[in-house]
């Protein structure tokens, strides 16, 4: 596959975040039940929403680095060892910072 289509379908994947994490805040905004009990489900139920938003905005994040990666032409080389990214893992996780190895290894960088 080419960056372009990578782009393409991070670009996409952006669009469906933001239609998510605004569907969490909405629902996150919701006035909660008067009753005890109901109020407990809903704040478990609001942990659970707020876990979503944040996981959701961290693979915002990495699928921005990953398109400024493009614009500085690093895009594809593994941000740890400098070695290529595989096109297998590319097209999988396109977003992705780190070859395999390095990801095996559990580096952690951005």
């Amino acid at each position: 596959m080419s960056h372009h289509t990578y782009k393409l379908a991070m670009l996409k994947r952006l669009r469906e975040l933001g239609v998510r994490l605004e569907e969490i805040e909405d629902a996150l905004e919701t006035p909660h039940d008067k009753d005890w009990d109901d109020d407990a489900a809903e704040r478990a139920g609001d942990e659970v929403l707020e876990r979503l938003g944040e996981s959701g905005q961290a693979e915002i994040s990495r699928i921005q680095n990953a398109l400024k990666r493009m614009v500085d032409g690093t895009y594809g080389i593994c941000v740890s060892c400098g070695d290529d990214i595989s096109e297998a893992r590319l097209s999988v996780l396109p977003e992705t910072p780190l070859c395999k190895s390095c990801a095996a290894k559990g580096d952690k960088r951005p």
